[in-house]
């Protein structure tokens, strides 16, 4: 199975910030990274008066729409209660893939990252370090168990993850 590296956090502390500068990162490292994001939203890929958005909305229950640059599939999930990361992840093209970072999902058995930004609100004694916690990046310095890195040095974490791909 694709290693999934999680990237958990408190709303605020830049789970999002992170990941849009660390991708690159990995990508200048030969990773070739997929990614998972979880939102507590309802949130729609498609817009209202496309071709596309009027078709799913007449029932279809999955919509695939295609160019020569990209693709998207859409599935209607109302009667599912919740959602379930392997599935997901099942969904994804692996052979493409050197892992896939999820973004959210924070409670999920899978290895992760936690974030801990000093002014978000939260005191570092309310981090879960529990068995699935590879490392935290900080803002501050922290007394853990686990590797410590600089949440502002996306190269020090793109290395950190680029190692843990790797073994």
């Amino acid at each position: 199975m694709i290693p999934l590296l999680g990237i958990a956090a408190w709303s605020g502390t830049g789970k999002t910030t992170l990941l849009k500068k660390l991708i690159p990162e990995l990508c200048a490292r030969g990773i070739r990274p997929g990614l998972i994001k979880h939102t507590h939203h309802n949130m729609d890929v498609d817009k209202p008066g496309k071709d596309s958005y009027e078709l799913r909305k007449a029932g279809a229950a999955q919509t695939l729409v295609a160019s020569q640059q990209r693709w998207a599939l859409m599935t209607e999930t109302p009667d599912e209660p919740q959602l379930d990361l392997a599935y997901l992840v099942s969904r994804m093209d692996a052979s493409t893939l050197d892992m896939v970072l999820v973004e959210g999902f924070k409670h999920e058995p899978v290895a992760k990252i936690l974030l801990f930004r000093q002014d978000c609100g939260h005191h570092a004694e309310e981090l879960v370090i529990d068995e699935h916690v590879v490392a935290v990046a900080s803002d501050v310095p922290l007394a853990l168990d686990v590797p410590l890195l600089d949440i502002n040095d996306v190269r020090q974490i793109a290395e950190f993850v680029t190692q843990w791909v790797r073994q």
